[in-house]
């Protein structure tokens, strides 16, 4: 009887002790490491309601990312997350399954510095990749269309000569493209370069209506970063170097309001809806932060709302972010990191999914 005790107790013992070891690799930071580190991987924080989790085994082979990694795009219909990485003579998008097996590189030299990556006509048997280039040389300066293989199929605006503010198509280091379901285009044009510009393309790609001067004021940017649409049409644009996110009607073009009250310490690069369109995933670089915030309703705009916040690692900085629209992963592009990393999302019920 005495004999069966001490088993029991050391079985409660061992049992308890994975379970701390669990909600340490969950909520807990483990300290400072160099970006080179694998460790670098567990140093994160959750704060207020924890939505997701770190995927650790994501990539399998995260030694494969040999550049600074800018952007992600992922197809949920195929399994596959493309990553887009600058450098000298290292490929610029390399390819992976969700699972994280690494598929392919693109070793293409059409691409100089690569900053945002979209995957359009997702789900269809022609899904292609748009990717925006703010490089200075012979090929920056446009937005080029790849095959998922990597095969140039059209470029957008003359490569390399930059934009001057007074033709759409002429961009000046372009930051982001969105292409809704529709075929519609969204284009930020200005990682700090002289335009300035919210383009809004038509699916044949003719100009619809831009917004397109400098300040801080309503309908105006400074470095407009990021840009997505919604399902009530309203298109969210992060405007970095104002410390905000502005909202425009995307029939008109109409500006709807801003959010600024959630970016007092750090500007969003970053904006994405979740899957089930109930949060706004917004990066904040310079924090090194993912912050979850109420999707308003139709119709309100309101203010902002920081439901949850992942803190990474100082020496992380995320650029990007992208999700998968099947399962709510999220996969981040990390500069300082050097690498694009998963984060699994909760179920509603509160277990992994």
């Amino acid at each position: 009887m005495l004999i069966k005790r001490r088993v029991h107790a050391c079985l409660i013992a061992s049992t308890m002790g994975s379970l701390v070891l669990v909600m340490m690799a969950l909520y807990g930071a483990f300290g400072t490491h160099s970006p080179s580190s694998s460790s670098l991987r567990q140093d994160y924080q959750l704060m207020g309601r924890p939505l997701y989790k770190l995927d650790l085994g994501w990539p399998r082979n995260p030694e494969l990312f040999t550049g600074n990694v800018f952007a992600v795009a992922v197809d949920q219909y195929a399994g596959v997350v493309y990553v887009a990485q600058r450098g000298d003579n290292v490929p610029k998008v390399l390819v992976f399954t969700t699972d994280g097996d690494f598929l392919m590189a693109w070793n293409t030299t059409t691409l100089e510095m690569p900053h945002g990556i979209f995957l359009a006509d997702a789900g269809s048997l022609n899904p292609t990749l748009w990717i925006t280039d703010v490089g200075n040389g012979p090929h920056g300066h446009c937005i080029k269309q790849y095959s998922p293989s990597g095969k140039l199929l059209q470029v957008l605006g003359t490569p390399g000569k930059a934009g001057h503010g007074l033709n759409p198509l002429q961009f000046d280091q372009p930051a982001e493209i969105f292409v809704h379901s529709s075929g519609e285009m969204y284009i930020v044009d200005g990682d700090g370069g002289m335009n300035n510009r919210l383009i809004k393309l038509s699916k044949n790609q003719e100009v619809v209506w831009v917004h397109g001067e400098k300040g801080p004021g309503p309908g105006q940017f400074n470095i407009p970063h990021s840009v997505t649409v919604d399902r009530a049409l309203r298109v969210w644009v992060a405007d970095r170097g104002n410390k905000r996110i502005q909202v425009f009607n995307s029939i008109t073009g109409d500006w709807l309001g801003s959010w600024g009250g959630c970016f007092t310490e750090d500007a969003p690069y970053s904006v994405r809806l979740t899957q089930d369109k109930k949060y706004f995933v917004v990066i904040q670089l310079n924090t090194n932060q993912i912050s979850l915030l109420d999707a308003p309703p139709v119709g309100v705009i309101g203010e902002c709302k920081v439901i949850s916040v992942i803190q990474l690692a100082e020496e992380v900085k995320p650029h990007l972010v992208d999700l998968d629209l099947k399962t709510g992963a999220l996969y981040v592009a990390e500069i300082g990191a050097q690498q694009a990393q998963k984060f699994t999302a909760f179920s509603l019920d509160g277990s992994f999914l």
